[in-house]
């Protein structure tokens, strides 16, 4: 039987937190894209206080991570939370703490009065998507999401 924990992240595990980041991006084909790093991880998160990061342990060790941050409905009139990123160290999945993650995340956007849990899934990473659909989550069919980035933004920005 395996002890199960959660603990909130600390500025001290900034490392750790861009350890996980890249081992998902890795997982997902797209690690070249990761361009964070601890001092960034450690203004946004910490310093700016714009998302939240909890770690699942097994007898103390971190085993997976969830980065959320509160977004607002405007239709339900409450914030929301968002699940940025959802990861398992591969020789700990099929013990449950994937389920147990979002379960402690439901269990939190439910402590804070929030309206939801939502999150994003590529199309082609099946073993998630079916993992997501036995939870009863339901796939947004008639949205797309849009993306301004980069030199995009900086354009629309200066008008």
């Amino acid at each position: 039987m395996y002890a199960l924990t959660f603990r909130y992240a600390q500025p001290e595990d900034c490392g750790l937190i861009l350890g996980f980041i890249q081992a998902l991006a890795e997982y997902e084909g797209m690690l070249e894209e990761v361009v964070a790093t601890e001092p960034l991880l450690r203004e946004w998160i910490f310093e700016n206080k714009k998302a939240e990061v909890l770690f699942a342990c097994e007898d103390g060790r971190e085993v997976g991570f969830a980065l959320f941050f509160h977004n607002f409905s405007t239709f339900l009139g409450r914030a929301g939370i968002y699940l940025e990123d959802l990861y398992v160290m591969p020789e700990y999945r099929g013990r449950g703490y994937g389920k147990a993650l979002l379960r402690r995340l439901a269990k939190i956007a439910v402590e804070r009065g929030c309206g939801r849990l939502e999150w994003w899934c590529l199309d082609w990473n099946r073993p998630s998507i079916d993992f997501y659909l036995s939870l009863g989550a339901e796939p947004m069919q008639d949205w797309t999401v849009y993306r301004i980035a980069g030199d995009t933004l900086a354009t629309l920005a200066e008008g």
